[in-house]
């Protein structure tokens, strides 16, 4: 039996750095690069990525009430799946809601083919796009990204880092592929309401 006296084991240096990031991704209003969390505790980014992958290892889905996930081009924590439910009950989540037909239809065309402008997304719908828009842009999963060019241009949108969060997407390169994509309004219409429909459920 080992009777040594209890004393405090210095962690090792990446156990440290780990715990430094830990706090940078409690404190951050968004996800992460791996970049920016190499800058903030200034090290090297494959001390910083092997931290990750400890701090990964402790929070993943299933161990802990919290999870930490690569999304939106970052890492962030979110509540673990099983605690959803209540973190629900606790807060008003806007942006998580359900969104409408039309909101998932005008969400899916600016994710697709943003920046994208409003009369654009009318004439792939079929109908006006102005309610969608504005509340989409209220619950931050898109946002202005300049106008078209020439005076009175109309304002173009695309979606946000808070878009890709909700949808647990890394990028928008991890969007579904529309290869098949026809050149008519009306497919176009069909087959990114589909994808949209199958991103939310």
């Amino acid at each position: 039996m080992d009777d040594r006296p209890l004393r405090l084991i210095a962690a090792s240096p990446v156990d440290q750095l780990a715990r430094t990031i830990e706090a940078l991704l409690v404190v951050a209003s968004q996800p992460l690069s791996l970049d920016e969390l190499a800058e903030a505790v200034q090290d090297d980014p494959e001390r910083v990525a092997t931290a990750l992958s400890l701090l990964g290892e402790r929070y993943r889905e299933g161990r802990c009430g919290i999870v930490l996930e690569h999304v939106a081009g970052g890492y962030a924590f979110r509540a673990a799946r099983e605690a959803a439910e209540a973190c629900m009950r606790l807060f008003e989540r806007p942006t998580e809601r359900g969104l409408s037909q039309a909101a998932l239809e005008t969400l899916a065309v600016v994710a697709y083919l943003g920046p994208v402008t409003r009369p654009e997304i009318a004439r792939i719908r079929g109908v006006a796009a102005d309610s969608a828009v504005a509340s989409l842009a209220e619950r931050g999963l898109i946002a202005e990204a300049g106008r078209e060019s020439g005076a009175g241009g109309a304002v173009r949108y695309r979606v946000t880092a808070l878009f890709e969060r909700v949808f647990a997407l890394e990028s928008l390169a991890a969007l579904p592929r529309l290869d098949d994509l026809g050149g008519e309004p009306d497919a176009i219409r069909e087959r990114l309401l589909a994808v949209a429909e199958a991103r939310a459920s």
